[in-house]
């Protein structure tokens, strides 16, 4: 069987646009791009037995153009084997039980490559499976996945929880739950041991980011960030944090292929919560982009780039150092700009409360509780946004 000639490229797959119908763009050898609103995601078209079939091979861009085209070789392989891909993928799971390989770190990684890598960010479900490894796989990864008790686990948290990290305790007792709630779904064991676990970790401190809320308050803030003289990239993104109240990691991880002029929005294709977003930009937004453009752009991917290495993107910390210099420490963080903006535009400028959330980023139900998508709304956002940056100069200027 030859190598199908491949049509599609890794822009075009980037840049293809759903509508209100499901769209497939084929790339050859069976291979197609589905399209359905917002989300993507590889088919391969076979026909084995004389009936047509479709097996799934992931979301994009969680699975690129390059893995899906691998991932459908491999499956053509199988079929000049007279195997059917779909009937090999299942004896390959009923394999792996039989084998005894249902151990707790099979079921994490069945967990995190099936769901939750598909389902958040990247960098959150790292961080996840990074808790999964130190804090369970000591004691747990070898470990049949129907021979664990809650015993075991209260082992793992009483260890987290004796060094002091309650918080951490409670995460990993969650992520715990994630994997046992998978392994109920895929028939490996019948309960999640943790549901009997309920109220036995001590509650902890929730920490609240410290914010300016007060209009006087926030005038002077304007005004010092407005002089400060820092770092070229700090000083610029100091200055856009008001204007977009994105979270920080998003503010200090933009990328100038993110930023559409035309249009004047910054699309960004996941958030903390896994969804894209939509940023529409303020004539004051884009004037300060504009003037870092001809400064980064030529040497960096990112807006705003690390002072030391420009292939990575400024430091996680270089906004709050920056206002802790400006004499605001316990008194402003990076992360303040979001309750700043959330509680002056509904108190003082009126705006409506789902308009607020949605540009914040946050998930926002319909009164059938269905999610708004990216778009909703955002002619109503884009004017919100530049009612927003007219009063934050009103505020510095007064």
């Amino acid at each position: 069987m030859a190598r199908p000639r491949d049509k599609l490229t890794a822009t075009e797959v980037k840049n293809a646009k759903g509508s209100e119908k499901i769209r497939k763009l084929a790339d050859g050898g069976g291979l197609t791009l589905v399209i359905k609103g917002e989300s993507k995601y590889w088919w391969f078209r076979y026909r084995f037995a004389g009936n047509e079939k479709t097996l799934s091979l992931g979301g994009y861009p969680q699975v690129s153009l390059a893995a899906a085209r691998q991932a459908r070789d491999e499956a053509r392989a199988l079929l000049q084997q007279n195997t059917d891909p779909s009937a090999h993928r299942q004896r390959e799971s009923t394999q792996r039980a039989s084998d005894g390989e249902n151990t707790f770190r099979t079921l994490c990684e069945d967990w995190y490559k099936q769901k939750h890598f598909v389902e958040v960010t990247e960098a959150h479900a790292v961080r996840n499976w990074r808790r999964l490894e130190i804090y369970t796989f000591p004691l747990l990864a070898r470990r049949p996945i129907r021979s664990i008790q809650p015993a075991d686990v209260l082992q793992v948290l009483d260890a987290i929880v004796k060094k002091g990290n309650t918080e951490t305790a409670h995460r990993v007792k969650t992520l715990i739950s994630l994997v046992f709630r998978y392994a109920v779904a895929t028939s490996r064991v019948d309960s999640d041991v943790t549901r009997d676990l309920t109220g036995y970790l001590p509650n902890t401190q929730v920490k609240h980011q410290h914010a300016l809320v007060r209009p006087d308050e926030v005038s002077q803030l304007l005004k010092d960030i407005h002089a400060y003289q820092g770092h070229f990239a700090t000083s610029a993104a100091l200055r856009l944090s008001p204007l977009l109240f994105t979270r920080p990691g998003d503010t200090r991880q933009m990328l100038w292929e993110q930023i559409d002029f035309d249009k004047a929005q910054w699309e960004l294709p996941t958030t903390k919560n896994g969804a894209p977003l939509i940023v529409p930009l303020s004539d004051q937004a884009i004037a300060i982009l504009r003037a870092v453009e001809p400064v980064t752009m030529h040497r960096s991917p990112y807006v705003f780039p690390n002072a030391r290495d420009a292939k990575r993107p400024m430091s996680n910390v270089a906004i709050k150092a920056a206002l802790d210099r400006m004499g605001y420490g316990g008194r402003m963080t990076a992360h303040g700009f979001r309750a700043l903006a959330r509680t002056l535009l509904q108190e003082e400028l009126k705006y409506p409360v789902h308009l607020i959330e949605m540009q914040l980023g946050h998930r926002v139900a319909d009164m059938h509780g269905r999610a708004y998508n990216r778009t909703e709304f955002l002619d109503d956002r884009r004017l919100m946004m530049q009612v927003w940056a007219n009063y934050l100069d009103t505020l510095r200027e007064s």
